[in-house]
């Protein structure tokens, strides 16, 4: 239980509780210092991550080195975040910090508990969890006010993207290369990233090599990505797990950040998406300055009775519905997922049998009567692989946006690296 806990966090830097560090500074960053005692910090937490993973911690030198740079450049976001004015609010950590309890069973207290008892600080946890969140929020806050799509951009990726290509499990390792197109530097990268391919050929562990050389963002996790769409992947990569098979390798593949190597780990297809739809007819009386809520009841309840009396529901929505979409139609709603008009009309929709005609109720807008026709099973593909596609296009923006950024403000930031 407390290893999930401890690997729940990227960047966690724990500090034993009554342990004396000598600090020194380790990294100047523009206006900030990074020092020894939080260097330690967060290689423990990384080597506790390593170690529940199952995965061989590369040598210490390697290892400092690497979660030095990750600092590094969490510390340049914050400071960004900082200029833009991106704050954590208390109640956001707490809540954060309520939900990885939940996920591990345990109430807030609970985790304090768990944590110190093995002889961390958890003020040092709730840190960094801040600190985490604040990086985030930059990121995409930046990526977000960039990206945008059109829906010709849709069209053309689902004509790009009309097969089945479902989700991928990845491991990824980055050698990056300079912006500045060094020539020498460029051919250097080349070179490990064959040398690490062969090492991969001959038996060695991928993810292993991936925390001790991977340039990559999650090269501490062992350069696991997760499962992702594959139509979410840039197309370089796409089109080389398309014909993979699962533990096959790539050759190192060129690209404008470096070479990438990966490991498909997984494939699943894509399944047909169905959901429930509803349809019913719908009579509203709208409450306002004018109309009360009692008259509006009053009015409602008027109506319930000429319908169960006999009248037709469809020509008095017409008559009398303030639902200016559907009285037209005689009420009929067409076809919807039974959420779509909120909680309220849902709960009164799922107590209906079919042709039943619901007694008046009251929403934030007015009063309702319903008339539930029927319910089907819906083929939604479509429209969810346009949605699906829609996130696609993003989430592929947002990450060459965020990798771009990130090369771009640690070029231009002053860095002072005192190991």
């Amino acid at each position: 239980m407390r290893n999930t806990l401890i690997i729940l966090f990227l960047t966690t830097t724990f500090v034993a509780t009554g342990q004396e560090l000598l600090d020194e500074i380790v990294a100047v960053v523009d206006d900030n210092v990074i020092m020894r005692s939080e260097l330690d910090r967060a290689t423990e937490s990384i080597k506790k991550q390593i170690e529940a993973s199952g995965n061989q911690t590369p040598p210490a030198e390697i290892l400092n080195s690497q979660v030095l740079e990750r600092l590094i450049i969490q510390e340049i976001q914050i400071a960004r975040a900082e200029q833009a004015g991106i704050r954590i609010p208390d109640n956001e950590i707490d809540a954060a910090l309520a939900n990885i309890a939940a996920q591990n069973g345990l109430t807030l207290e609970q985790m304090q508990q768990a944590v110190e008892s093995d002889g961390f600080s958890f003020a040092d946890f709730r840190r960094d969890m801040k600190r985490d969140m604040q990086a985030e929020r930059v990121r995409y806050a930046y990526a977000n006010s960039t990206v945008k799509i059109s829906d010709h951009e849709i069209d053309l990726f689902l004509a790009d993207n009309e097969l089945d290509q479902g989700e991928v499990e990845i491991q990824h390792i980055l050698i990056a290369t300079s912006s500045d197109n060094d020539a020498s530097a460029t051919e250097a990268a080349q070179t490990e990233a064959n040398e690490l391919y062969e090492k991969i050929q001959s038996g060695e562990n991928f993810a292993a090599l991936a925390t001790q050389f991977s340039d990559g963002q999650k090269a501490l996790e062992g350069g696991r990505l997760g499962w992702r769409p594959v139509n979410q992947l840039p197309p370089l990569f796409a089109d080389q797990v398309t014909l993979m098979s699962p533990g096959e390798v790539t050759r190192p593949i060129r690209s404008p950040s470096g070479f990438h190597i990966l490991k498909l780990l997984d494939k699943k297809s894509e399944t047909i998406k169905t959901v429930d739809q509803y349809n019913m007819l719908h009579i509203m009386i709208e409450t306002d300055e004018v109309v009360s809520a009692r008259d509006g009841m009053e009015i409602a309840n008027g109506l319930h009775e000429k319908i169960m009396a006999g009248e037709d529901f469809s020509k008095l929505a017409e008559e009398h519905s303030d639902d200016h979409s559907s009285a037209p139609l005689g009420g009929d709603m067409g076809w919807f997922e039974i959420n779509k008009f909120g909680p309220r009309m849902a709960d009164v929709i799922a107590g209906l049998e079919v042709n039943e005609v619901s007694n008046p109720f009251q929403t934030d807008v007015g009063w309702h009567i319903i008339k539930f026709l029927g319910k089907k099973e819906a083929d939604v593909t479509t429209e969810f692989r346009r949605e699906q596609a829609s996130n696609a296009i993003r989430q592929r923006k947002v990450e060459e946006e965020i990798e771009s950024w990130i090369r771009q403000i640690r070029g231009e930031a002053f860095v002072d690296i005192r190991l």
